[in-house]
Formats: structure tokens, C-alpha cells, sequence
């Protein structure tokens, strides 16, 4: 969970407890250590939210807070609702799902007159092959990704019989039509793409990458670079 999750996490908590509530308690709740804690609320603190505090009581949302109605520019809204419907037509099942409820919370959070304009800004993404088949694997590989655990797969290249291996995800491109892993390879020990296509099975691990994934993107675009310096 970033920054931003935490601190809209952290808020939806105060909300849900009309008494004064424990850091400790908080920070039990969100699965964060005080020290965290403590960093959040003084940053909500400081953008406005108004949190009272009592050492030995706990922390207390002021009654009557709420967040204003969302304001976007005409461009902003056309790019969230194009955005949206075409993660709603990707074979992702889970993903899609995850871009009607926000485009259905942007909405809730609006004026009646973005509202209105949200539901017919006149663009559509285009699909080439027709309606979207589901690949379980995407939601997978998205959960290795945010949870930096291995996953294991069953992949046919097509030069000789599939191999097993463990990967460490990295990166999800979708393309029109087809979708690619970026990964570190551990049977390869090298950087390699995985045409989703060609995954005939995959499962998660309880494995940890064997190095951050922020650190794994850093030498993966470094060596992007080096192979396509153009």
C-alpha cells in the first residue's frame, strides 16, 4: 500500500469510530508500525483534516468533516472515462471490474454536472478481435507484482517443450490483442518477456523476490535501454 492508500485508509478509519480511537489501535488496524502512524496523521494534519489528538485518549475525527465534490476539467473527465472503458475491455477480469466501481465512485463524488457529462463524453476505445476472453492469469501476475512473491509457470515458447519455471514479475504491458510479462527468469537467471498467451499454467508462491521490485524496474529499464538505445 503507498503513501496516498494510507493516508485515505487511515481517514476511512477515523470515520468508522465515533469515539477517540489509539494510535496503537490505528496502526494495529492499518498493519503499520506507530512510528508510521504517527507520520500519517501529522501529514493529514497538515493538508486540513481536522484530527484532534489527546495523549492517553487517542485520535478523533471533528463530526461534520467531509471530503468536497470532486472538480475536473473537461479533458481531465474525457481521459479518466476513455481510460476506464478501456481497462473495461481488457481480458482481466478483476481489473475491469476494479474500473467500473472507480468511474462509479468518481460519479458518487461529483457534481450533478460532471455526472451528467460522464455519461456521454462521446469517446469509446476500439477493439480489433471483438469482445475481451477472460485470462486469469493477468489478475496473477498483477498480485506478484504488488506482493513482490514469485509466481510459477508452465511456458511454451514454441522452440521445444514447455518449461517450468519461477519468475519475479516486474512488469504488465497490454498490448491490442496480446499482453507481455516483463520478469527476471530465475531458470535463466536474465531478464526475459512472456507472451501471456504462452503461459499454459500459473501459480503463486509464497517465495519473496530475491530483490526489491523497485530496485528489479531500475536494472530492467536500464537494460531496455541498453538493448533499444534508441
Amino acid at each position: 500500500m503507498d503513501k496516498t492508500e494510507r493516508l485515505f485508509a487511515v481517514m476511512d478509519a477515523l470515520r468508522r469510530h465515533r469515539r477517540p480511537v489509539t494510535a496503537a489501535a490505528l496502526a494495529k488496524e492499518q498493519g503499520v508500525s506507530l512510528r508510521t502512524l504517527y507520520r500519517d496523521v501529522r501529514t493529514l494534519i497538515g493538508l486540513g483534516a481536522p484530527i484532534v489528538g489527546e495523549a492517553g485518549v487517542g485520535y478523533v475525527l471533528k463530526p461534520g468533516f467531509f471530503l468536497p465534490p470532486l472538480m475536473f476539467t473537461a479533458e481531465e473527465l474525457e481521459a479518466l472515462v476513455l481510460g476506464s472503458r478501456w481497462v473495461e475491455a481488457q481480458p482481466d477480469v478483476g481489473l475491469a471490474g476494479a474500473a467500473r466501481n472507480a468511474l462509479g465512485k468518481i460519479a458518487t463524488a461529483s457534481p450533478d454536472e460532471l455526472r451528467d457529462r460522464m455519461k456521454d463524453t462521446g469517446l469509446w476505445p476500439i477493439l480489433m478481435r471483438g469482445g475481451p476472453v477472460s485470462v486469469p492469469v493477468l489478475g496473477l501476475v498483477r498480485q506478484a507484482i504488488r506482493e513482490e512473491r514469485a509466481l510459477r509457470i508452465v511456458y511454451a515458447d514454441g522452440k521445444g517443450p514447455p518449461s517450468q519455471r519461477d519468475i519475479w514479475p516486474v512488469q504488465l504491458a497490454f498490448h491490442e490483442g496480446k499482453q507481455i510479462v516483463a520478469a527476471w527468469c530465475c531458470l535463466r537467471q536474465a531478464f526475459r518477456n512472456f507472451r501471456v498467451d504462452r503461459i499454459t499454467s500459473a501459480a503463486a508462491t509464497e517465495a519473496r523476490y530475491g530483490r526489491q521490485r523497485s530496485v528489479l524496474a531500475r536494472e530492467w529499464r536500464d537494460e531496455w535501454k541498453r538493448l533499444y538505445p534508441d
